[in-house]
């Protein structure tokens, strides 16, 4: 029995050594970090388009630090290395607010933050998760979103975001998993990019209408080689 239980024990040690040597020999070692780690989203992201202009001074929630909100873990503040928060009105009084976040790492520890994590992390309640999808070219595939309703005493802020992680946009937990999975499999860590718009003031349907309009906008505004930045491949 001690001989046996002997051999199990190399077997064992010889299994987890494999294990381990496997599984540095498939670690992703190749960033997909793109010219999107040059690009400087200030000058890409208009302040002026269509009928929208800048509204000074108007910051919405960030994906890292909401509202003074500290993450416990200390890679947070290596998510994201560009963030571009600004609100825009269309000149009839109506405000949109929009995020753009750029991480260069997206692995399974580095992941970009989803808006409903930041926004109850601010103290909001998030609810009402729906998908959406917004044509906004005749040539491509329509963007999908992810719909989210925020709530704090008197504020109500419909939210549309979409993800980006390598070539590819995501609006959930799995599907971004499989995402990363599937660069991992490659050799590659995925870059990625975290875009979220929303409004105050406005009822459900009228903000998502909104949304979506200023959504078209932009991206029919951005220069058309950085709007892969934005849509992905897909």
């Amino acid at each position: 029995m001690m001989k046996l239980n002997r051999v199990q024990i190399v077997l064992a040690s010889i299994a987890l050594l494999a294990a381990a040597v496997l599984a540095q020999v498939l670690a992703p070692r190749e960033l997909m970090a793109r010219t999107a780690a040059s690009m400087n989203l200030e000058n890409v992201i208009p302040k002026q388009f269509g009928t929208w202009t800048l509204v000074p001074n108007l910051a919405p929630v960030t994906p890292s630090d909401p509202e003074g909100y500290v993450e416990p873990d200390a890679n947070s503040a290596r998510i994201y290395s560009q963030e571009v928060g600004r609100g825009y009105t269309d000149g009839h009084g109506n405000i949109v607010m929009l995020m753009v976040a750029y991480g260069p790492v997206q692995n399974f520890r580095l992941k970009a933050h989803r808006p409903e994590m930041c926004y109850t992390a601010a103290g909001f309640r998030v609810s009402r998760k729906t998908g959406a999808e917004i044509a906004y070219r005749d040539d491509a595939k329509p963007l999908k979103v992810a719909r989210v309703i925020a709530e704090r005493e008197s504020r109500f802020e419909p939210i549309s975001y979409w993800m980006r992680v390598g070539n590819d946009i995501t609006t959930g937990v799995i599907d971004r998993q499989l995402i990363r999975l599937k660069y991992g499999l490659r050799g590659i860590i995925p870059d990625g990019a975290l875009m979220r718009v929303s409004t105050i003031g406005l009822s459900q349907d009228a903000s998502f209408q909104l949304q979506d309009k200023f959504i078209r906008d932009l991206l029919e505004a951005v220069a058309p080689q950085d709007r892969k930045f934005f849509t992905g491949l897909s």
